[in-house]
């Protein structure tokens, strides 16, 4: 089983729930208004007045080692079409 954390531009919410939707992944729990900036080149997204963006945090586990990695790369893809949005996943595995 993977946990995956998906960090990303509120812009991309419906499609992120759409792309785990067609991988048969229905469970997350999703945070709304979470703000913060990229490790490297990422613009910030803080609710402020200098940068009103928010991002939204999501968590969802895959019982799928395979259908975890196809959902990772669907991000990657997803995040390398629009890199000034943002969009980070990271996963790890987690025993029952």
């Amino acid at each position: 089983m993977k946990a995956l954390f998906i960090a990303y531009s509120q812009a991309y919410n419906q499609d992120i729930i759409e792309l785990l939707d067609s991988f048969g992944q229905r469970g997350f729990t999703r945070w709304t208004d979470v703000g913060g900036r990229g490790g490297s080149d990422g613009i910030p997204h803080m609710g402020d007045h200098a940068w009103p963006e928010m991002n939204h945090a999501m968590l969802s586990f895959v019982k799928d080692d395979d259908t975890a990695a196809k959902i990772i790369s669907a991000l990657r893809e997803t995040d390398g079409r629009y890199p000034d949005l943002g969009l980070r996943v990271f996963s790890w595995t987690i025993d029952d």
